[in-house]
């Protein structure tokens, strides 16, 4: 079981989005993350999620989702052939003394504090996933107050494409 990145580009209409997730819910599969914005057209938005199954589970999705009217392209983004990127905001429980512990990490992972209050930090990273789970395995010890996490969004590199 791996997990597969897709780009679903689609025509920019109420429920769209609802029947693209509904596909993966009457089937059984599970989407790991999901991330939507309309693209440099108006008419279109970009569907970006992450799906975890084998070869033939990912053929069966791209065939499905290709039935659906409103989808216009389906693509299997590869690591090799595709940017990819997380956002994370965080906001930590802080004191004198985890301050500056919390400012040294973030420096590390090339993350930004975002806010400061004298009892809280709010801490911004971007960066693959595997990039933003080291930076969380790290803050373990912490106590989180909040967090928020994007789905992974993706584009296919112009230098991968032959």
């Amino acid at each position: 079981m791996k997990k597969h990145i897709l780009s679903i580009i689609v025509e920019n209409n109420a429920g769209v989005l609802a029947r693209v997730s509904s596909l993966f819910g009457r089937r059984g599969y599970n989407i790991d993350s999901l991330t939507v914005s309309e693209t440099h057209n108006p008419g279109t938005s970009n569907i970006t999620l992450t799906v975890t199954g084998d070869d033939a589970i990912l053929e069966q999705i791209i065939k499905q989702l290709e039935k659906l009217l409103e989808v216009i392209s389906v693509k299997h983004l590869s690591d090799n052939s595709a940017l990819s990127r997380e956002l994370l905001l965080i906001k930590i429980r802080i004191d004198t003394a985890t301050r500056a512990e919390l400012r040294e990490i973030s420096q590390i992972y090339e993350a930004s504090i975002v806010d400061l209050a004298p009892t809280s930090m709010m801490i911004e990273l971007t960066g693959t996933t595997q990039k933003i789970d080291a930076f969380l395995l790290n803050l373990q010890s912490y106590p989180i107050l909040e967090m928020c996490r994007t789905g992974v969004t993706a584009l296919e590199r112009d230098s991968a494409v032959k």
